[in-house]
This record gives C-alpha cells, structure tokens and sequence, in this order.
C-alpha cells in the first residue's frame, strides 16, 4: 500500500520542515480532509528519520490545527466541518512546554496563513503596488492605504476620513510618534497608574516625566484631574477608554464628556488608544468624536491579523499632520508601503472581517472558561478582550503567586509591571487568555491558576 511520503530539503529542524511540508500538502489538496496520515513508524522509515522527529512533526502540525491525533486510531487531516482551530502566535517556537500567559497575543488561526498567501499573491500581482512597494512614498502613506483603512474602520463602528489618517508601523510606533509630537522635551505626560507598559518605556526614551492619575473600576476618575494639573501640570495625557490595560475597566460615559471638557479648559492634547479593538456594542462615544481637534487615536491589526504585520493608522486632527508627518520622516522616511499593500489586500478581500469574527468567537469561548474556573476569584473580564485582571485573595502577595505559577511553567504578569514611576502597585495579576495555544492548554492553565490561589502563600521568615 502506498503511504504519502513528502520531499524534504533537508534545511533547518527535520521535525520542522516536516510539519510545513503537512500544512502545505493540506492547502494544496494533496491531503485531502479527512484522510490517515501515516504511523509515526512507516513515515520515520520512508523519511530515514527518527520515529521521534515523526512524532514531534505530528504535534506541531496539530497544534497548528492542519491535523487532528485519535486516541487508539491514527493522525487525521481536519475536515472542514470541524470548525476554525486556534493556536498559539508563537506555536513554531519552542517553548520548553511554558504556557505563556504574559502576553495580549490574538489567538492564532488556522485560516491566517492562507489569507496571507492570497494577500501576497494580489500584491505581487498588481505591478502598480509592486512598483510602489520599492519606492519612496509620502510619509502619511499612499492615498488608497488610507482609504482602504477608513472604509474598513468605518464598517468597524469608527468612521473617519481617509485624509485625517497617517499609517504607521503599530501600536508602539503610533505612541512614539504621537507622543514625539505632542509633548514638549522634558515635559509630562499623564497616564493612569496603572497603564500600558510601552507607554512608559517610550516616555523614558523621550526624556519625559510621567504624572500618574487616579482610577476606578469605571476608569480615570476625571474629577481629580485639575487638582493634579495643579501640581504637576502636563501636555498630554494618554488613555485607553474602551479596554483599560491591565484593569479592563471601560471610561464611563459622563466621564468622556468630563474628560474633553477638562482637556480643552487645560489645552491638553489626547492620546487615545484603541489598538485592543472590542465589538461594537462593548465601546462607548470615542474621545476623537468628542474633540476631534486635540486627540490623536490609534488603531493597529496587530491584535486581530498578526502582531507580525506591523501596520495600523493614526487619527490626527488637522494642525497636527505636518508635525507628526516630520516625526514620521526623521524616525523612519515613510510607512512600509509592501506592508500596507498587504494589510489592504487582506482587508478587501473580505479575510479580515472573517477572521476578526471567528476571533470573537473564540475570546468568547476561553473568557466563559475564565469566569467558570476562577468565578470564586471574581475575575474582570470585556466581551473581546484578550486577557482577565484577578484582585488576589487577602494574604496572597502577586510577585509570590507569579512565582508559584512559574514552578508549573506558566507566565502571567504581576501588577507591577504596569506601575507608573513609583507608584504602589496592588495585589493582582493579568492573566492573557487567549495567548494559550489552544482550549485544552488554557483549561489546564487555569486550573493551575485556581489551585495556586486557592492555597494560602507560605508564612514569610521571621527577621529581627
């Protein structure tokens, strides 16, 4: 009986190439779904291989969803009736069997390969987008970038016009240049005390102070802002409304309006981050509707294509394009334009509406995992967001609960990496649920996470 036995080149890992030579047999239909593929045994004899470099091709290629193992029966090709596989971002990487929770990575999809396959081949297909992609281009990116975003962004809830967006290279380089435009050398910059950690990083590099501000379970608490201006007056101060990082917490409405007021009497300029992009009914009124003239709103794909396609746009309102077009031109020139072409490729075919849909279904499914595993822990979840903020149980200390969950090879973050300056940090953890590679990891994860917090933390040494 003939077996499939692939052509391997014999570069890099055999295990590795192996298991690219099984995704690609599968997308190519040489493979049909459904189908047996070879025992470890038969495979590792027709390839000259180890049985164990078989088997461990097997596992990757079902963690990246192209094959599903039977117990007492065989590997099988998955059929297209057993729905969208998720795994991890990282899933080709070794991990030494870490389950990494530290990081807000979107779950990986299986279908995400061959959306970057067909936003490649209309790309290079195109000979206008190819001659633009080894040109120089203008520093707020090519016009039909901009008004594929725009389209896009309008049918996600967050309409804007093509000419007020500048591309940029994600999140983090949206914050370098906003904040490179908008605050003054030395000056200060506000943010909750507990906020996003790029931001802090970022402020370091440009020299600037952070003023840290008070917040709730409803957000920045708006009424403390003047008195704190008072003390420490600021230029800019940088928010995410929707889906605070680390806390999840979402900026009560009276608050918004609160907060342009404050910005406006004070003339202090906006950053509003929207890289975390919720589903529509889980979003209040964005601070750039509210006072479109001082707020600069960023937006990425880095958390619904791949954090890999270093892509997304800023909202910049009008007195500030020139500026922000000079910070663009002295870090980097302009955009990547082949980047962008992808990214448009990807949007106009439809791929990435389907793939921000099967997302939410998926963060759906793991954050109802969150909330049944650890309900006695009382976990802040978002409809959509990637990760759970646990307050710790009276006597549990975050950097010894971190600890305990790393002796069982699992990451989570503490409260104090998101401390801005020297601010005390509470007693919690953020825990990334959907960066587990797939259902059953994150299960077992979380049910580390519970057994760990359900035992109270070992009585410290005595000093004296």
């Amino acid at each position: 009986m003939t077996i499939w036995v692939p052509e391997l080149a014999g570069i890099g890992p055999r295990y590795r190439e192996l298991a690219n030579a099984i995704a690609q047999a599968v997308r190519q239909g040489e493979l049909a779904p459904g189908a047996k593929l070879p025992t470890q045994r038969r495979l590792a004899e027709a390839l000259g291989v180890t049985v164990g470099t078989v088997t461990r091709a097997y596992s990757e290629a079902e963690r990246g969803g192209w094959v599903s193992a039977r117990v007492g029966s065989g590997t099988y090709v998955r059929g297209v009736d057993e729905g969208p596989a998720f795994s991890h971002v990282s899933a080709a990487r070794d991990d030494n069997g870490w389950v990494d929770l530290s990081l807000a990575l979107p779950p990986a999809d299986v279908e995400r390969d061959a959306a970057l396959s067909r936003a490649l081949s209309a790309v290079q297909a195109d000979p206008v987008a190819m001659a633009e992609a080894l040109d120089y281009q203008p520093e707020s990116g090519l016009d039909w970038h901009r008004e594929i975003y725009a389209e896009w962004m309008g049918r996600l809830g967050l309409p804007m016009a093509a000419d007020e967006l500048v591309i940029d290279q994600g999140g983090m380089n949206g914050i370098f240049i906003a904040l490179s435009t908008l605050a003054r050398p030395g000056g200060r910059i506000a943010a909750e005390r507990l906020c996003y950690p790029g931001v802090i990083s970022v402020a370091g590099q440009l020299g600037l102070r952070m003023v840290a501000l008070d917040h709730d379970d409803d957000g920045l608490v708006v009424e403390t802002l003047a008195a704190r201006h008072d003390q420490q007056p600021f230029d800019v101060l940088y928010v995410m409304p929707e889906h605070q990082n680390p806390t999840t917490a979402r900026l009560a409405e009276d608050r918004r309006t609160a907060l342009v007021d404050f910005a406006r009497e004070r003339d202090v300029w906006l950053v509003e981050d929207g890289v975390q992009h919720l589903p529509v009914e889980q979003r209040g009124t964005p601070l750039h509707q509210l006072a479109p003239e001082r707020t600069i709103f960023l937006f990425s794909v880095s958390k619904i294509l791949s954090g890999g396609l270093r892509s997304g746009v800023m909202r910049v309102p009008s007195a500030m394009r020139e500026r922000v077009a000079t910070v663009v031109r002295n870090v980097s020139w302009m955009p990547p334009p082949l980047i962008a072409s992808i990214v448009g490729r990807w949007i106009t075919s439809g791929d990435a509406d389907r793939q921000l849909a099967r997302q939410f279904a998926e963060l759906e499914a793991r954050r109802n995992m969150v909330q049944e595993t650890l309900a006695e822990f009382s976990p802040r979840t978002r409809p959509g967001g990637f990760y759970a903020w646990l307050s710790l149980p009276p006597g549990q200390r975050a950097s010894q609960v971190v600890a305990r969950l790393a002796e069982s090879r699992i990451r989570v973050n503490s409260a104090e990496a998101f401390c801005v300056g020297s601010e005390a940090a509470p007693q919690a953890i953020r825990l990334c649920f959907s960066a587990a590679r797939d259902r059953a990891t994150l299960a077992h994860a979380l049910m580390q996470v519970r057994d760990v917090l359900a035992v109270p933390a070992p009585s410290p040494w005595q000093t004296i």
